[in-house]
């Protein structure tokens, strides 16, 4: 028997509280974290649209739910972007991630 899966099991928690996040009087570290808040949404929304596209089977339906998660990846990368301006450790963090995981494998970015 097939399990009845609800809309909200398909999105992620959102990590922190917001009555709970403290920012150390910092602009800079409040950018960072409503960054890393709204990567999270974006990713939230890619993974929602892909998985509603793999339970229809109406191919209009699952053009559209991959359009839309695509651009939703589009804005990860947009607010990927600001993160590392914002956070020069992420940047690095990233890179030495890249290397490490391509050093490991033998492989090389693809474009």
């Amino acid at each position: 028997m097939k399990r009845q899966i609800k809309l909200i099991e398909l999105l992620a928690k959102n990590p922190v509280a917001e009555k709970n996040i403290t920012f150390n009087g910092s602009p800079d570290n409040m950018n960072k974290e409503i960054l890393r808040l709204a990567i999270i949404a974006e990713l939230d929304a890619v993974s929602l649209y892909e998985q509603m596209a793999r339970k229809t089977t109406d191919e209009r339906l699952i053009k559209v739910l991959l359009d839309i998660a695509k651009e939703e990846k589009t804005h990860v990368g947009e607010f990927q972007a600001l993160l590392v301006q914002f956070d020069p450790e992420q940047a690095k963090e990233m890179s030495d991630g890249a290397v490490e995981v391509f050093g490991l494998t033998n492989e090389k970015p693809s474009d």
